[in-house]
């Protein structure tokens, strides 16, 4: 049998920098359909199923995969032919871009970043190239994939067991997928699961139909939203899981997210099956979900319970399954709203998640699930 095509290992950073690209409004949209595929491939899912979600063939998925195995983030942009020959040669213009993309200071430079003054006087100093101009030089940086951006501080994973934790994660995924046929003693159904808040009472912001101003405004409307200073009702918490089986979303609303909450979520997600089917749910490392010296409540409920409780990697979250649908809580139901109470508020939660599990295949809930990467 053919070795299954899939996507090669990604690290942290990789993985974010597929999300960044999914989840920019602007760009191109081929790079943006490419990148989708090559994460949906990195959670584990099969070439028949992206190809499903995607909406096109499964070979053009398969072609997808190889190119960015082979040539990596190039791979996703697409590279248009036409007009006329370029004014440097390609050896040329891989030189100015490992330049640009190094420190000034690693040339002997007392400078912290480059200019286009600076950059393109140091090339020609070098013999790099012959002349080049400013514009000349932004433009070939633009060709390449290069911008002049703001750093940003992240945080990559040190989870010493970071291998063992995400193959495990995406072994799960692929029993879940029906990609592979559970062993003795492996789960027959899967939870992702996750706390998503905390809830506030305060005007979210979003968009809404409005008459326009000039002579269509209206002079009865109210062009502002409220100010809230205090928040005398506290917050709320929504504990959530997705069956990835059935594709149900569930969800309780709890004041607080302590590890009693988290078990009691947990002991209703066992009620969905009888004891004898063995479930598993994926989860995040935050201290409630973890089995420690001091407490083993939750270690010892899930092996009593027939429970296996998988931790995605430290600082790896875009591994667990249910952020994506946050994504999609948060743009159907909170966006544009105020609500005057937790009852309100948690009312409208509910039953979007009704509505929800009776319009799975809806085209805009697919679409905003599919661009926050996660299916």
């Amino acid at each position: 049998m053919a070795e299954r095509v899939r996507v090669r290992e990604i690290d942290d950073e990789e993985g974010r920098r597929l999300l960044r690209i999914i989840r920019r409004g602007s760009g191109s949209v081929v790079t943006w359909r490419r990148a989708q595929m090559v994460l949906l491939s990195a959670q584990g899912m099969s070439v028949a199923k992206i190809a499903e979600v995607s909406f096109t063939s499964a070979d053009r998925v398969r072609d997808v995969i190889h190119n960015f195995n082979t040539d990596g983030f190039d791979s996703l942009y697409p590279k248009y032919k036409g007009g006329r020959p370029k004014t440097f040669t390609l050896p040329e213009r891989r030189e100015i871009k490992k330049i640009d993309k190094s420190k000034p200071t690693e040339h002997d430079l007392p400078f912290s970043t480059w200019s286009l003054s600076k950059l393109a006087d140091f090339l020609v100093a070098e013999g790099v190239v012959d002349d080049i101009s400013h514009e000349g030089l932004r433009l070939l940086l633009r060709e390449e994939g290069v911008s002049f951006q703001r750093l940003k501080t992240w945080k990559t994973s040190r989870d010493p067991d970071y291998a063992a934790k995400k193959a495990r994660v995406e072994h799960l995924y692929a029993i879940a997928d029906g990609e592979v046929i559970p062993e003795d003693g492996e789960p027959e159904v899967v939870f992702c699961m996750d706390e998503f808040g905390p809830l506030n009472l305060m005007p979210h912001p979003g968009r809404q139909w409005a008459e326009r101003g000039g002579k269509h405004k209206d002079p009865d409307r109210e062009p502002r939203r409220r100010a809230t200073y205090h928040r005398y009702s506290g917050v709320r918490h929504l504990f959530a899981a997705l069956d990835l089986a059935r594709g149900r979303l569930y969800g309780h609303i709890k004041p607080i997210k302590r590890r009693t909450q988290f078990l009691e979520f947990c002991r209703y997600l066992r009620s969905l099956y009888p004891p004898r089917v063995r479930i598993a749910i994926v989860c995040d490392n935050f201290s409630p979900h973890l089995t420690t010296k001091r407490y083993q409540r939750v270690g010892t409920w899930a092996a009593a319970n027939n429970v296996e409780i998988a931790y995605t990697p430290t600082n790896s979250s875009w591994l667990n399954r249910i952020e994506a649908q946050f994504t999609a809580l948060r743009y159907f139901t909170l966006d544009g709203t105020d609500h005057a109470s937790h009852k309100e508020q948690g009312s409208m939660i509910r039953r979007y998640i009704i509505w929800r599990n009776h319009h799975a295949d809806d085209r805009r809930l697919r679409a905003v699930v599919d661009r926050a990467n996660v299916a």
